[in-house]
């Protein structure tokens, strides 16, 4: 038995106080999927338009394992006048940086009717997604849930699955793009819905992501309060709270116990975008609905003309009230709840050191663009990182925004700041960061003392609005690393970096021969179709 609803703290003969940065259990089993990327037409809010798929679903199928397994994920594209990828958010990948899905970073874009093949290690545990890196392709329909099963930091009756929070437009994103870069971030129609059954008594385990583009979500259900027992991969000591604040690529685990049959028997789930960072035409509609005692625990994802769930005890429309959110800032959950479970302290020094000004500004066409330090990313499809380190370069001409980190083990400390009223997601690959400090104001006139003590760590984190962020991590993972903004369309004009990890260490993890033909196959495609890469490149 790996775990039960009375001790969900034990997997096998492992732990939640299991260092899982070190040790995973032996399975010895490989899960397979495979994907199929398709176009197809979709109403996922009621109106018809053109979608892209993973096996003819949005969002596509999850992939299940549980920790320790090897999971391996071959993909077809048969997207039409389309590359493609897929990236696994928030798994380490340590020392397969070559199955990241990074196009332009670790691969070139997979082309039409071409496949691959991905293989990595669960040596994490919890709730994340896949999606594409290609384009905006994440937003467009490329992207499905991961759930890894293990211990957890406290009980449970069911597990639910992944609960998407997504917003969604009538027009296409790749369409959206060229507002979005003359005009700033439109204003999207509408979100996700949803609706599931609770059994009185009963708890659940909801594992929530935000996979917009661009929305930040307070996230609640009316009458109920949520117990949180993990953030992105990492699981935290357990708080309850009312309400979930969770930006774009974040994932929260957390317990909802059916405990309310004497108020209503149904009753609204929320996703509220916060309206300080968040422009939503219709956001009141942005919900989904419980039934309790229907009979039927799984989440279905529905439209608005069709909100309740068709094999529910109940089909009533819930009349509850929801809770009063004070907190419109977009800063996320606070610091100071995120306690990780297995503690870690970050290191008090520092080998590299970056302070990183993010500014936008308009290019010499009028578009646009963002900038992380003196820089807006950029990199080419046809030559990543990685096939230039296999190449031996060592100017990265073809690639920008490159932070070399040389020393195996050694901490490295990254300060990002803003003047502008806006906050971003920052997410890294490969690693868990740990977040020093936060808060308004600029970096140097507040002086923040850094939580080096267990800090919060994990894989996205909130830069606030005209504030600052200070993370710190460790250079245990050799190969090249995005880290970028989780908006999609400020990753579109720039906001990124990248740290090209234990240079010397990073051509073993690949396989050349694959790499290369990935890449011939590419650039046949692309010379053939003409396609003009017009974004950052990731």
């Amino acid at each position: 038995m790996r775990n039960s609803a009375s001790d969900r703290s034990v997997w096998c003969d492992f732990s939640k106080s299991t260092n899982y940065y070190d040790e995973a259990p032996e399975t010895g089993v490989t899960v397979e999927y495979w994907f199929e990327l398709t176009n197809i037409t979709a109403a996922p809010d009621g109106v018809s338009r053109d979608v892209l798929s993973v096996n003819g679903s949005v969002p596509g199928p999850t992939i299940m394992a549980n920790w320790g397994d090897t999971v391996k994920v071959h993909v077809v594209n048969s997207l039409t006048d389309n590359g493609t990828s897929i990236h696994f958010h928030g798994i380490r990948q340590n020392y397969t940086n070559a199955n990241d899905g990074v196009v332009s970073i670790t691969q070139c874009p997979t082309a039409p009717d071409e496949s691959v093949t991905y293989t990595w290690r669960a040596t994490q545990y919890g709730s994340s997604w896949y999606h594409s890196h290609y384009a905006l392709q994440a937003w467009e329909g490329v992207f499905g849930g991961i759930v890894i099963h293990g211990p957890a930091t406290a009980n449970y009756d069911e597990d639910l699955g992944n609960l998407f929070l997504n917003d969604w437009d009538h027009a296409t994103a790749d369409a959206s793009y060229a507002s979005a870069e003359t005009d700033g971030p439109p204003t999207l129609q509408t979100g996700t819905r949803w609706s599931t059954d609770f059994t009185s008594g009963t708890s659940y385990l909801l594992r929530l992501v935000d996979g917009a583009i661009d929305t930040h979500f307070d996230f609640s259900i009316d009458n109920h309060t949520l117990q949180v027992i993990a953030m992105d991969f990492v699981p935290i000591v357990p708080y309850y709270t009312d309400s979930v604040s969770i930006g774009m690529g974040q994932r929260y685990d957390i317990i909802v116990t059916a405990n309310m049959s004497d108020v209503a028997s149904d009753f609204w789930l929320r996703a509220a975008p916060d309206t300080y960072c968040s422009d939503n035409a219709n956001p009141a509609e942005i919900k989904g609905i419980i039934h309790y005692d229907g009979g039927f625990t799984q989440i279905q994802y529905s439209r608005p003309s069709h909100p309740a769930n068709p094999h529910a005890g109940s089909t009533s429309t819930p009349t509850t009230t929801g809770y009063t959110i004070t907190e419109n800032d977009c800063f996320g959950e606070p610091l100071a709840s995120l306690v990780p479970f297995l503690e870690q302290d970050a290191g008090t020094s520092a080998s590299v050191s970056n302070d990183l000004a993010t500014t936008v500004a308009y290019n010499s066409d009028n578009l646009f663009k963002w900038y992380i330090g003196s820089t807006s990313f950029l990199v080419e499809w046809e030559d990543p990182t990685a096939l230039q380190i296999l190449n031996n370069a060592a100017t990265y001409s073809n690639s920008s925004g490159v932070i070399e980190l040389p020393t195996a083990k050694e901490w490295n400390y990254l300060i990002i700041e803003t003047t502008l009223p806006i906050p971003h997601p920052v997410h890294l690959h490969g690693h868990d960061f740990s977040v020093l400090a936060a808060g308004y104001g600029t970096y140097a006139a507040q002086s923040p003392t850094f939580q080096t003590s267990n800090p919060p760590r994990r894989d996205v984190t909130m830069l606030p609005a005209a504030g600052y962020l200070a993370l710190a991590f460790r250079a245990d993972n050799p190969g090249a690393w995005l880290c970028h903004c989780h908006i999609g369309w400020h990753t579109a004009e720039g906001f990124a970096l990248q740290f090209v990890e234990r240079y010397d260490e990073i051509a073993a993890l690949y396989d050349r021969t694959a790499l290369q033909e990935t890449c011939e196959a590419w650039s046949t495609w692309q010379a053939g179709d003409g396609l003009v890469e017009d974004d950052s490149g990731v």
